[in-house]
């Protein structure tokens, strides 16, 4: 059985208001950032419509995004945090070994050998390549970063619900640091 969220992919957030007019700045997750306001309304993760994007500019840091929906200053600005989402099903059809960042989050991460690394919580782009933040390992606190590439990221299954990582010999547990091995 499908759920509204099943078919929805995150692509954008509020940021914040911008001016007085009730536009929103607004942080685009789609590969081609201009692209996230082509696709139709952005949903709640009930697959209602939250709002209609009838323009946007791209700004430091994002966009800035007129709505159809009559906002002011005050509704745009509590509007900050919201994640925005599309229909799956909007979206242009992906290749063969593609996949949305949205679809890997929550995935079981695990080293080569099967031992368990964590879970997949996020996945960032701070400008230089895309990093997975894993959290969750049993013997490390808080969360940390491996580069998304090839060379640590050898293999991926969404449907396995599985990433398997080859991380970097430094990427020790934390008893190995804590007894100075």
């Amino acid at each position: 059985m499908t759920t509204p969220a099943d078919d929805l992919v995150f692509i954008a957030a509020i940021a914040g208001a911008h001016g007085v007019r009730g536009e929103c700045k607004v942080k685009s997750f789609a590969g081609n950032p201009a692209d996230a306001f082509i696709y139709g309304a952005f949903l709640d993760t009930d697959g209602k419509t939250l709002l209609t994007p009838k323009a946007a500019r791209p700004v430091k840091d994002g966009f800035v995004v007129r709505f159809a929906e009559p906002l002011d200053r005050d509704r745009a600005q509590a509007l900050k945090g919201t994640k925005l989402h599309v229909l799956r099903s909007a979206l242009p059809e992906l290749e063969e070994d593609e996949f949305y960042h949205s679809d890997l989050l929550g995935l079981k991460v695990q080293a080569l050998d099967g031992a368990p690394m964590g879970t997949l919580k996020a996945v960032h782009d701070f400008g230089s390549g895309d990093l997975l933040e894993i959290t969750g390992t049993p013997d490390r606190n808080g969360s940390w970063m491996l580069p998304f590439t090839r060379e640590f990221v050898p293999h991926l299954s969404i449907a396995d619900g599985v990433v398997t990582i080859d991380p970097p010999e430094d990427v020790g547990s934390k008893a190995e640091e804590e007894a100075g091995e």
